[in-house]
């Protein structure tokens, strides 16, 4: 999900999401800069951040490493 989405916040979104699957990681992306997003807030436990833009291979590598649990 995005960090910032209409109607509410990525976190807000993934905190409604984990109601039903509490289970699930998340992956954050954005293409705002570090002033506009709180990334203690996002990042952590099984979340992660990556800011856009970024190559196939570095999605490949953070969607691995919240699945294995790493931020």
């Amino acid at each position: 999900t995005d960090v910032l989405i209409p109607g509410m916040n990525g976190q807000e979104l993934a905190d409604n999401l984990r109601l039903h699957h509490p289970d699930m990681r998340v992956l954050f992306m954005s293409g705002y800069d570090d002033r506009e997003i709180d990334r203690e807030n996002v990042e952590g436990g099984d979340t992660g951040f990556l800011p856009k833009p970024f190559s196939t291979e570095v999605l490949r590598r953070k969607v691995r490493g919240v699945l294995n649990g790493a931020r």
